[in-house]
């Protein structure tokens, strides 16, 4: 059909969109596949990494990392990127290799606790198949094309006057001066998208907000306006049988 590259990326990654710049860099340099990394933060600390070992670019997953490495591998020092899992891949690569059966993936042992029992998750990982492919690069992609989605916290963030959307994408707001987001924590009285939803008549405006901490039961009202930095704790007095909400 005419097709040479795919693009893949993770499905709750609002900020991965089609780059036409990416894609004719790697037309004329001929290379195969593309792994697009962006700086750490402290937020990131679990992402895999790009490293170079046996003459190949190769991924590194912390669960791939020994114990006594992690805190090592965990820092934003020694480590400054990690894997976006935005992937750029030419097709006809894929089918020689798929042809030769070449893709010897290396399974990854991820232990996990589901429901109070412990489980060892085998996984294995879509940029680990970098080392593969020739002419294999990492790119390095400011923060706007990492925008995940994976807990209400994060939802607040892109519902806010932080992003807007445009022609279908999300577009960050000029006016948030610093180049990274707001860091966001909220209690477990936000976890379910129904919870979270229930407990603000309006979302707030965050764009000049440094850091968010909420915990027990909270409520928001219309026209909040959150700046710098902002913790709400409150606790709920089951002896008194009171509960505070702050609007």
């Amino acid at each position: 059909q005419g097709k040479e590259y795919v693009f893949v990326a993770n499905s709750d990654n609002l900020g991965a969109i089609v780059d036409i710049k990416i894609l004719n860099h790697l037309i004329t340099n001929q290379n195969e596949y593309c792994m697009e990394v962006t700086p750490k933060t402290l937020a990131d600390v679990k992402g895999g990494t790009l490293i170079s070992y046996e003459g190949r670019v190769q991924l590194l997953e912390i669960a791939q990392v020994p114990d006594e490495h992690v805190n090592e591998f965990k820092s934003i020092e020694k480590f400054k990127i990690f894997n976006t899992n935005n992937l750029w891949v030419n097709l006809k690569a894929i089918k020689r290799l798929v042809d030769a059966e070449a893709l010897k993936m290396e399974i990854i042992p991820n232990p996990k606790e589901v429901d109070g029992v412990k489980v060892l998750q085998l996984e294995t990982a879509a940029g680990a198949a970098i080392r593969f492919f020739e002419k294999a690069i990492g790119i390095n992609v400011p923060r706007s094309r990492f925008l995940p989605v994976k807990a209400t916290s994060d939802l607040l963030l892109v519902q806010s006057d932080l992003y807007t959307l445009v022609d279908g994408y999300v577009i960050r707001n000029p006016a948030r001066v610093k180049p990274s987001n707001p860091s966001i924590e909220l209690g477990p009285e936000f976890k379910k998208v129904a919870n979270f939803l229930a407990r603000f008549k309006s979302i707030p405006s965050i764009v000049e907000l440094d850091s968010l901490k909420v915990s027990g039961d909270v409520s928001f009202g219309s026209g909040v306006v959150l700046k710098v930095n902002f913790i709400v704790i409150i606790l709920l007095l089951l002896r008194l049988g009171t509960v505070y909400k702050w609007t």
